[in-house]
């Protein structure tokens, strides 16, 4: 049991910090100069249903005081817009600006080329065990966000 630990441990780490590493090349490859933090930012704006700082700042899983400072550099870069609520003007909603949802396009494909190649290759479909322990290791992972 310790060695499957150990293993497991050492692929989980080696994925994660190699699956960003690829990330970030194809987006330079790309001539995209924005740092993975950045694209997952606006990623995230993208996802968010409120486009609040809160909510946003919620799914980066950092302080209203962090994505801020993200958010500060986006806009000076220009790839987010900030906007007064039509409704309650204390609150303000962040906006891609079309530049930025290129670059979602581009990382998008990058995910999706990346998915393909995994599914090609290891016949996921055919795998429950292996789509049953991923769903679990996600949802721990969920668990201590």
């Amino acid at each position: 049991m310790k060695d499957t630990k150990r293993t497991l441990n050492e692929l989980l780490v080696y994925l994660f910090n190699h699956i960003l590493f690829l990330e970030e090349k194809n987006l330079k490859d790309q001539g995209i100069r924005l740092s993975m933090t950045e694209v997952h930012t606006l990623e995230n704006i993208e996802k968010s249903s409120s486009k609040t700082m809160s909510d946003i700042a919620k799914l980066q899983m950092v302080t209203q005081g962090t994505l801020t400072v993200a958010v500060n550099r986006l806009v000076k870069k220009g790839f987010v817009w900030r906007e007064r609520d039509k409704e309650d003007k204390r609150v303000i909603r962040l906006e891609l600006t079309p530049v930025a949802k290129e670059v979602l396009k581009v990382h998008d494909r990058f995910h999706e080329s990346m998915i393909d190649s995994l599914i090609a290759d290891m016949k996921v479909d055919d795998d429950v065990n292996l789509m049953t322990s991923l769903d679990k290791i996600m949802e721990y992972f969920k668990k201590l966000g």
